[in-house]
């Protein structure tokens, strides 16, 4: 697949070097050129702004944005939908608070535009890893999203796998990415995945 990518520090570069590794391309853009230039000298192509990535996908068009929570993450989801279409799925895999994924989930939808909020965990590691991810979307967003998070995750690896698992379960939770329910579940569970985790490390 062909996905765009705007943000790309330490998470959102090497989630467009783990999408090469399985012929995925990317069309990149971030403020600062040289982040755009050493991935372009990797193989990704090149955007001018969020409006020429746009312009340079395939339909339908899918953009992932991995920037810092607030307002520059609202600021790049209302511009790419206001130039974006119908069918196009712009995903927030940064750590946005889970009522705004709904807020902005409601006014991208009166456009027809998916939008999928996915709670990103793997750190600086998830590039050699994987990442395991959490995620809320319509189920048609997020199956045609599949190929891409499936080559992001970190894959079942070779532990035994869980006694006694129905066979009928989504396959995909082993795998390490789980549709967890429609817009703002996936930041949702990641929040509770935070609370959890830095629990531990305090205790």
């Amino acid at each position: 697949m062909q996905i765009g990518m705007i943000g790309l520090g330490r998470m959102g570069g090497n989630i467009v070097r783990r999408l090469a590794t399985k012929n995925h391309t990317c069309v990149v853009y971030d403020r600062a050129q040289d982040a755009i230039d050493a991935l372009v000298k990797e193989g990704s192509k090149a955007a001018k702004s969020p409006e020429d990535m746009v312009k340079q996908l395939p339909k339908p068009r899918v953009v992932w944005v991995m920037l810092p929570s607030g307002k520059i993450t609202d600021d790049t989801v209302t511009l790419l939908g206001s130039v974006m279409e119908k069918g196009d799925i712009i995903i927030d895999g940064g750590n946005s608070f889970w009522q705004d994924d709904i807020r902005r989930a409601k006014a991208l939808a009166a456009k027809g535009i998916h939008y999928v909020d996915i709670g990103t965990s793997g750190g600086v590691w998830g590039r050699e890893r994987g990442y395991c991810m959490m995620i809320g979307g319509s189920k048609e967003a997020v199956t045609h999203l599949d190929p891409i998070l499936d080559t992001l995750a970190p894959g079942i690896g070779e532990i035994d796998r869980t006694r006694g698992r129905p066979k009928s379960a989504d396959s995909r939770v082993e795998r390490g990415y789980m549709h967890c329910g429609p817009s703002g579940a996936g930041h949702f569970v990641k929040m509770v995945h935070n609370g959890i985790e830095y629990g531990m490390m305090q205790a």
